[in-house]
């Protein structure tokens, strides 16, 4: 019975690594799976101590044999190995990495989204005589144990909403946060609160979270992931992969430059090679901290050493982040460096639970961290004098803001309080002066100065001021607008509209129909000509140039072309301008260069730019001409850019900072999901759609086909994604009322 036992683990074993080797084959493999069946044939006719001789010896070749299959495998293989239902999952980390735990927020079917578990736990260790307990707060997806209502581990909006609120308990409980990120991708639902507005609200708030962060990558298959891993210490398995898209999503967008109806393997393959998606490659472009050994083809539950090594690696991950921010005497500080090669905390005892001003400081390296991120991936086609007039300029508006809103501002408002308490007394006595004036001049019969033009203009309706902003003709022409044709309206059938000549839809009705007021794309430099002031447009990092990071296979050509349509860099440009007279700095996407896709040159620039706001006090306009969410050839590089940028607006919002987005045509996925759908006043442009993911992706991912206003800009509405739809024609107006109203006089600082 033993010997049975022992040759089914032994086929199990076989079945794993094929299954983990895709369509190729082993000849190895092969053979010792026929070696397993001919001895199960033949095991009655053997003794005892013969049978258990051929199966160690049997046992000791795959073991060798795993071990040398594991030097050769490929990023898709790793991509099987996380996907595989034998791998090791939340429960088992729980089960065999905490000394106690208490799932919380919901258990089994009956949850809310029981893909993501929720578990409040325990690290108990002894430090010389002493046992230290540590409270943790454990999230994660969880993909096994009743995967057929875990979806997978592909978390809906309310599973990722449950995952804040527990992270929220845990800062205010001042315990550290262990995220596992486990995830194909987000559920693209775009039901109350939707997918994109969801993950963008985790990423923001985890921005502030001040209790130390640890995030452990076993699979990240999208921006959804980036829901639970904004992180101080990112760990990642040696078979995970982490990427901003699925090889076979990256595979079936690439079909359509390769010519093919169906991404065929080959295809695949060479997708997941290009994104730089493995562990080893993460480590190298500087996206996570450390890589946790699994054993050959990938830890399962069995593996109980690995178990062990990952509690250890949390554990010193913990203390690490703990140290870097905590006041650590000289002595302790001597004792943890004496023990480099040890347990942090080995020696010395490291408290988890921080101090107000060490969780001050926590939040700030945070920054930092990801600050420094993907600063590899951009071209910076700036010379060195270039260079070194813009440090240049970066420390006189720092010196500037720093004299005039934090030195200058406090005896500001004194000034201005005493001189109101004086002119105050000055009014009682001119208007005691006044009214006996008043009085000799009537009793003399004089008729009193201002003849009644003072009391027309109190009492008269005032003349509306009209908008000189843009006068002097147009600056701009729709290229549409020379086209000497007719254009049909898309809902002509349904509401009645009549065709209208190009010229006038594209030019007098501003790309508008006049009957259903449907919006037609029109181009960015309509926006820019027709939104801000004549003239007030200072565009600035020009020379921020898109690349290709990760050596995608023709996507050089691509991008160089994508530039000389375009004459821009990237698809991002940054300006100031202003809006009858209101100063703002503007980061604009551009649907016309790639989609408006985002990528490292993108993200640097968007997050220069805040900067720039912040440092001059100016309000910030995030206008979406369009986009198609983060550009997939750059892989991570792109990805990080969601919680990099989400960092950049957090800080200029705390420091008292307007920001605004505007959304126009299409505009998805990460961008949305992140950096704009974190904003607390977001608008749309009618006719223009948002969402997580396109109808496609949908359709792929969940098999549903959804209805033609699925992401319509009413449905955003209704869900509380923006806040109000703009007619084309109003923005301008609509714009500048958003900056008096929600900025109060001084645009900036209440």
């Amino acid at each position: 019975m033993d010997i049975e036992k022992s040759l089914e683990a032994l086929s199990q074993r076989v079945a794993y690594a094929r299954d983990i080797m895709g369509t190729r084959v082993s000849d190895r493999l092969e053979a010792v799976s026929h070696d397993i069946v001919a001895l199960g044939q033949k095991a009655d006719s053997l003794s005892m101590e013969e049978a258990l001789d051929k199966t160690g010896e049997l046992s000791r070749r795959l073991t060798t044999l795993e071990d040398d299959l594991d030097q050769f495998l490929t990023p898709m293989d790793k991509v099987r190995v996380v996907r595989h239902p034998q791998r090791v999952c939340l429960k088992d980390i729980l089960e065999n990495v905490y000394d106690n735990y208490t799932e919380i927020g919901g258990r089994d079917e009956v949850s809310i989204d029981p893909g993501m578990l929720i578990a409040r736990a325990y690290i108990t260790r002894r430090v010389g005589k002493r046992v230290i307990h540590h409270p943790v707060m454990v999230v994660g997806q969880e993909k096994g144990h009743g995967q057929e209502f875990r979806n997978g581990g592909s978390i809906k909006p309310w599973g990722n909403a449950k995952a804040l609120k527990y992270m929220k308990v845990a800062a205010q409980e001042n315990i550290p946060i262990h995220a596992y990120v486990s995830t194909p991708g987000a559920y693209p639902v775009e039901d109350y609160p939707g997918a994109a507005q969801q993950i963008a609200e985790n990423i923001y708030e985890m921005a502030g979270l001040d209790v130390p962060i640890v995030a452990i990558f076993s699979e990240g298959g999208s921006g959804g992931a980036e829901a639970i891993a904004l992180a101080d210490k990112r760990l990642m398995f040696s078979h995970g992969y982490y990427s901003v898209i699925s090889p076979e999503g990256a595979a079936a967008i690439e079909c359509k430059f390769h010519g093919l109806t169906r991404a065929t393997p080959e295809l695949i393959e060479q997708c997941a090679k290009h994104q730089q998606i493995t562990a080893q490659d993460n480590l190298r472009n500087g996206y996570i901290d450390g890589i946790l050994q699994e054993p050959p083809l990938g830890a399962r539950n069995e593996h109980f050493d690995f178990f062990k090594q990952l509690r250890a690696s949390v554990i010193r991950a913990t203390d690490e982040v703990v140290v870097n921010v905590q006041s650590v005497s000289l002595l302790r500080r001597l004792a943890m460096r004496g023990s480099k090669r040890r347990q942090v905390g080995e020696n010395v005892i490291v408290r988890w639970e921080l101090a107000p001003d060490d969780r001050e400081l926590l939040v700030w390296r945070r920054y930092q961290k990801y600050r420094k991120m993907s600063r590899q991936a951009y071209i910076d086609k700036r010379g060195i004098f270039e260079r070194l007039a813009a440090k240049h300029m970066e420390f006189l508006f720092s010196i500037y803001s720093t004299v005039r809103y934090e030195i200058l501002k406090h005896y500001q408002k004194k000034i201005a309080r005493m001189a109101t308490d004086v002119t105050d007394e000055i009014h009682v006595v001119t208007s005691k002066m006044d009214r006996l004036t008043c009085q000799a001049m009537e009793a003399l019969g004089i008729p009193q100065w201002g003849g009644g033009s003072d009391e027309s203009a109190l009492t008269c309706l005032s003349e509306p001021r009209r908008d000189q902003g843009n006068s002097g003709g147009p600056a701009y022409v729709s290229p549409k607008a020379l086209d000497d044709r007719e254009v049909s309206c898309p809902h002509a059938a349904t509401r009645g509209c009549l065709d209208i000549w190009a010229r006038d839809l594209f030019g007098e009705f501003a790309g508008v129909c006049p009957n259903c007021g449907y919006h037609f794309p029109m181009e960015y430099q309509w926006y820019m000509a027709n939104v801000f002031d004549r003239g007030s447009v200072r565009e600035f990092n020009q020379s921020l140039a898109a690349g290709n990071p990760t050596g995608f296979p023709k996507f050089d050509e691509r991008i160089q072309k994508a530039k000389e349509t375009t004459h821009l860099q990237s698809s991002c440009v940054t300006f100031n301008a202003s809006i009858r007279g209101i100063r703002l700095t503007c980061g604009m996407l551009v649907a016309n260069f790639r989609g408006g896709t985002v990528g490292s040159a993108e993200g640097e620039k968007l997050i220069r730019a805040l900067d720039l706001a912040r440092k001059r006090h100016q309000p910030f306009l995030a206008y979406v001409h369009g986009t198609a969410g983060i550009r997939i050839q750059e892989g991570v590089n792109g990805l990080i850019q969601m919680p990099r940028v989400t960092l950049a607006v957090r800080r200029y919002i705390e420091e008292g900072g307007l920001y605004i987005v505007l959304y126009d045509t299409n505009s998805y996925a990460g961008p949305v999901a992140s950096f704009l759908g974190c904003s607390p006043y977001q608008y749309a442009v009618r006719s223009s759609r948002i969402g997580f993911a396109g109808p496609g992706v949908i359709r792929e991912t969940t098999g549903m086909d959804i209805p033609p206003d699925y992401h319509s800009a009413y449905k955003a509405l209704s869900r509380g994604h923006i806040q109000d739809i703009w007619d084309r024609k109003d923005v301008r107006a609509n714009m500048h009322q958003a900056f008096l109203t929600m900025g109060g006089r001084n645009l900036y600082y209440r």
